[in-house]
């Protein structure tokens, strides 16, 4: 189905004249988009929420290509996903409904928040907005976005497909061991057996979830199994399903076995959680977890994938 005739599906041709239909067939035609999300991982508390355009926050300047109509989902990075999941829930009702589509990119903490939503909400009722932000009068409503006129609904939200940087959904050793400040509530959520039980991370509502994966590690390697970004290790950014972590390495590595590419189970037999796909390992371990407020590490591979691709 096309754009147009996705947006006239939303009102009865027996309760308008045609040339009126016609209009809004034009109008649903003119204001169709494509937007490409960033979502943050674990962050600054006092982060602004609902800014879409606050990128300086986490990611580096807002003037670095990024996407096609790029937004920054600003949750704050500190609280429990649980409590925080409506932030990436709004965003998604705002420019993933209705004729519009999104491209979503998300690092670390970024990639749980996300998987949790998808899983938990992306098969619910949604309202169908129209990219306009209008301000929330209670803190459920931060960055919501206004109703499309005859408040129509549907199931779940637009998107293409998802670009993970150093995914921390499967936890991080570090929060096993207390390594991370233990007064942040998210701290707690980051450990292995915990991200890994808080939802069922196969259910991705058909989303397809590109992970690229950093082995630049060097202060905790000890603590984290096999090859890591400094923060998580492959058994994390690379979307390997179970219970608890395990040791995978690139294949250079005659340590442990090897985090294969794609889909496949990896070498030892361990397999990706469903809808996972390894679109980089990083064989040469020339990059880190972190943003260092300029698109670096990880996400500066996805930022360079979304500008050629997220259009």
């Amino acid at each position: 189905m096309n754009h147009k005739s996705q947006k006239r599906s939303y009102f009865k041709a027996s309760a308008l004249p045609a040339a009126a239909l016609s209009v809004f067939g034009m109008i649903g035609s003119a204001y169709a988009a494509n937007y490409t999300l960033w979502v943050n991982g674990r962050t600054n508390p006092n982060a602004k929420e609902g800014d879409y355009t606050n990128f300086a926050a986490y990611w580096g300047p807002a003037t670095t290509a990024a996407g096609v109509n790029k937004k920054a989902v600003n949750w704050n990075g500190f609280n429990r996903i649980s409590e925080k999941k409506y932030i990436v829930a709004n965003a998604l009702d705002c420019y993933c409904t209705g004729a519009n589509w999104c491209y979503i990119a998300a690092h670390s903490a970024g990639n749980y928040i996300t998987g949790y939503t998808l899983a938990l909400d992306g098969g619910t009722p949604r309202q169908v907005k129209n990219a306009v932000v209008t301000s929330g009068t209670t803190d459920k409503n931060t960055g919501s976005c206004n109703n499309v006129a005859g408040n129509p609904t549907q199931t779940g939200w637009n998107i293409k497909w998802v670009n993970i940087s150093a995914g921390a959904a499967g936890g991080s050793e570090l929060s096993d061991v207390g390594s991370w400040a233990v007064s942040e509530p998210l701290v707690s959520d980051l450990k292995t057996t915990t991200a890994r039980k808080s939802y069922d991370h196969n259910l991705t509502r058909g989303k397809i979830f590109n992970m690229y994966a950093g082995a630049k590690g060097t202060a905790y390697s000890f603590i984290l199994p096999g090859q890591d970004d400094e923060a998580v290790a492959y058994h994390s950014s690379g979307g390997v399903a179970g219970d608890v972590g395990t040791d995978l390495c690139n294949p250079t590595d005659w340590l442990c076995n090897d985090l294969t590419l794609g889909t496949a189970a990896n070498e030892g037999g361990s397999r990706k959680w469903a809808n996972h796909t390894v679109k980089f390992r990083d064989d040469k371990e020339a990059y880190d977890h972190f943003n260092k407020g300029n698109w670096q590490g990880v996400t500066s591979l996805v930022r360079s994938d979304m500008v050629l691709n997220a259009k």
